[in-house]
């Protein structure tokens, strides 16, 4: 009997492994990684997301890695995507960083109220010291810390009347983020604040529900708060950030290239992100006075402000630590 293989075996040999190797190729170009967030498709966070991370991942990659993009609340607000990555079933998110504050109290050290002066300022902690130190707290808490992007600097809406004194604010039912200190500190102020999450907001603001909010302008903009509220004022009462996390569990099952290459493309996306943010506040709140009655807070009303919150930083301190809030305030005053 011929034991040498005929040539309908070799042949039949080659094409199962040409389809064996063309399924392993399939299967390697369809490598996925999803990530979410609940900001507006239009907000400078979700454009640099869709525009440099994904083609950024892929260009790295070599087409490998295939990032999949849902902004605007597409896979849930920001508590479910956050709970997604906290549980591997989401891969990344970029949400505001207050939504993190509750897994690690030490986010509240970069949400002093009337700390930051400007921009410039607010980088220069959460790229420094205090921010590694964030970074290494939501890591034990399972979440790798891509990068730090901008969410601005926050201000009042409300349907009640202009705010040009702190008596204004007085009783004022204000949504808020999930943050103890941006609620602690808008009590002091005497405000009724409310944590809310926006996916609720429009909603509650066009219901009534709640009186007023608080973001920057960028956000107000995008997500048209403006149809449903009347005033506007310059409060720039916190700076905040938007914190881009992975999944520990899913980065860690990443090749160690794939993960290099993540890290490098987000770099370039948060770059871009703060670039595009501090060019569209402007187009942002130029827009929002064409639609709104715009009011500048005097300057003795920041004071007062001032005043009334500095006992909610001696409280921050409690649960975020003193070291890291003192880095921040010898940071900020400089």
């Amino acid at each position: 009997m011929n034991s040498q293989p005929t040539a309908v075996t070799r042949l039949t040999a080659t094409i199962g492994a040409l389809l064996l190797s063309a399924t392993c190729l399939q299967a390697i170009a369809q490598d996925k990684l999803q990530i979410a967030g609940n900001f507006a498709t239009s907000h400078p966070s979700s454009v640099a997301v869709e525009k440099i991370f994904k083609a950024e991942v892929a260009r790295l990659t070599n087409n490998t890695l295939q990032v999949d993009v849902f902004p605007a609340m597409q896979l849930g607000g920001a508590k479910e995507n956050v709970d997604g990555v906290r549980a591997g079933t989401l891969g990344l998110t970029w949400v505001g960083a207050a939504f993190m504050s509750r897994i690690a109290p030490e986010i509240e050290a970069v949400s002093l109220p009337f700390v930051f002066k400007n921009r410039e300022s607010a980088y220069r902690v959460i790229d420094g010291p205090v921010g590694k130190a964030i970074d290494q707290k939501l890591l034990e808490k399972g979440f790798v810390v891509l990068g730090w992007m901008e969410l601005g600097m926050r201000h009042v809406t409300n349907s009640k009347g202009p705010i040009k004194t702190v008596d204004d604010l007085k009783g004022m039912k204000i949504r808020m983020q999930p943050n103890e200190t941006h609620l602690a500190s808008f009590r002091a102020l005497g405000a009724n604040p409310i944590a809310m999450d926006v996916k609720e907001l429009y909603s509650a603001l066009e219901q009534k529900v709640v009186d007023g909010q608080e973001n920057p302008y960028t956000v107000i903009n995008a997500n048209r708060f403006a149809e449903v509220q009347r005033h506007l004022s310059n409060s720039s009462h916190f700076f905040d950030f938007i914190v881009v996390v992975a999944s520990k569990r899913v980065f860690d099952k990443m090749s160690p290239a794939n993960q290099t290459a993540v890290r490098q493309a987000m770099a370039k996306t948060v770059a871009y992100q703060r670039s595009l943010a501090a060019e569209d506040e402007q187009k942002a709140l130029d827009n929002l006075k064409t639609k709104m009655t715009y009011t500048e807070i005097p300057p003795e009303t920041f004071a007062k402000m001032r005043e009334l919150t500095a006992p909610v930083v001696e409280s921050v301190k409690k649960r975020a630590g003193a070291d890291l809030v003192n880095q921040v305030l010898a940071e900020t005053s400089k």
